[in-house]
């Protein structure tokens, strides 16, 4: 803890600082971002999203999802929607698989842990299939760089053995939708697979 007498919450260059630099990420165009948390002891600050962080679009819509213990949500993609996620509060696996039949990590699977407690991003470019088992009682806020659009909207088996994500959680909570999920085999038989 900092001793608020001698340092601010935020330090005056935080507004002009333009240089996060993200983690690497075994899927192309996936960032893990470290973010800086200021804090004393009245609590902390953290700046969570900058423009010029991603290229792109702009994100133009937010999105808050509250996830009892054990919940399983995905896995979806977008053929024209990138993701930005942060964890308010709790434990997430979040799980990510490129379906993207053009990229160099398609078919490539990557968990990565998000808590509540830590100051990290996850930015998922369009394709790339996402979803997260909450690990205990979580919040999940998100950005996203287009507004909702059902003929995006696609969805892969949250245990599709071709993911083979191992979720850590026995008996998952899953929304009708997810559980009907097809299979990464189905969705690339009917040709939905992004290039």
């Amino acid at each position: 803890m900092t001793d608020s007498s001698t340092q601010p919450i935020v330090d005056p260059g935080v507004r002009e600082r333009h240089d996060l630099a993200p983690c690497a990420s075994r899927i192309e165009g996936v960032l893990v971002l470290p973010l800086t948390r200021h804090g004393d002891e009245r609590g902390g600050f953290t700046e969570t999203y900058r423009t010029e962080w991603f290229d792109g679009p702009a994100m133009v819509q937010g999105n808050r999802s509250d996830s009892a213990a054990g919940t399983i949500r995905g896995l979806h993609f977008h053929r024209k929607q990138a993701d930005y996620w942060l964890c308010l509060k709790g434990t997430l696996l979040v799980a990510l698989h490129d379906t993207r039949t053009n990229s160099p990590s398609a078919g490539v699977t990557q968990g990565i842990v998000l808590t509540g407690d830590t100051t990290t991003g996850i930015y998922i470019p369009p394709g790339v299939a996402h979803g997260f088992g909450a690990l205990e009682d979580s919040t999940l806020t998100y950005l996203v760089d287009n507004y909702y659009d059902g003929a995006d909207e696609f969805g892969v088996r949250w245990d599709d053995p071709e993911v083979a994500m191992d979720w850590g959680i026995e008996h998952p909570i899953l929304s009708g939708r997810d559980a009907e999920c097809p299979t990464l085999a189905d969705v690339r038989a009917a040709g939905e697979l992004p290039a």
